[in-house]
């Protein structure tokens, strides 16, 4: 009786490791699935102010330390690491930020590494927003120029400020073709008139003047002979 009763007891004690070790090695499978997993991560691309920044938040409960690497990507390839930080993931998620002034419509790859648990991108990749965080400025109502004020009393070339020259008058004009000017001291008789017949003419005046005395004096010279007789 004894004999068989130590039987059962080791019997029983085997049964219980091989339970405890497949307990411990199903519970160490899960463990590492659910240590470190890249469904934990996710990114997002936000605005702070006028500025762009990339969030990349871990949910992992165990709180692995994972490192996290940004690109920038062109045409599929990376153009420009835009940073590396590492996390450690929570419950209730740890977020970590990397500033960049993302344009609309960019492209970001993300990876993940966390010691052997993890080493891949966080798919799909992030594409921005189709708005930028800075709108752009739109350039100024073009102003027409302004008109110039014209000054009170513009000044005139030179040429315009002399008084014209007055024409000549008709007793300065030119002379007919062929006569020479008339000299200074003739200009008063050309004035009023007088020509080459003014001796003839005072010729017969004086005449008559002495017609006429002549006549009054034979006249009176009668008158006195006749008061005589």
């Amino acid at each position: 009786m004894a004999v068989l009763s130590v039987s059962h007891r080791a019997r029983a004690v085997r049964i219980l490791g091989v339970v405890s070790a497949s307990a411990a090695l199903a519970l160490g499978t899960a463990g590492n699935a659910l240590a470190c997993n890249i469904s934990e991560f996710s990114a997002e691309a936000k605005c702070d102010g006028d500025k762009g920044v990339i969030t990349v938040t871990d949910v992992d409960p165990a709180g692995i330390p994972a490192t996290v690497t940004v690109y920038l990507q062109n045409n599929g390839a990376d153009a420009k690491k835009v940073g590396e930080q590492v996390v450690k993931g929570s419950r209730e998620g740890t977020t970590i930020t990397f500033a960049d002034d993302w344009k609309a419509n960019a492209e970001y790859r993300i990876h993940v590494k966390a010691s052997s648990y993890v080493d891949e991108d966080i798919k799909p990749n992030l594409v921005t927003p189709a708005t930028a965080c800075k709108k752009e400025e739109e350039p100024p109502a073009s102003t027409p120029p302004a008109t110039p004020t014209p000054s009170a009393s513009p000044s005139k070339p030179a040429e315009e400020s002399q008084s014209p020259a007055p024409e000549p008058s008709e007793s300065q004009s030119s002379s007919p073709a062929g006569n020479a000017p008339a000299p200074a001291g003739d200009s008063n008789l050309a004035e009023t008139g007088a020509n080459s017949n003014t001796g003839l003419i005072a010729g017969i005046a004086a005449a008559l003047v002495v017609i006429g005395g002549g006549a009054v004096f034979f006249g009176m010279r009668r008158r006195g002979a006749n008061s005589d007789s």
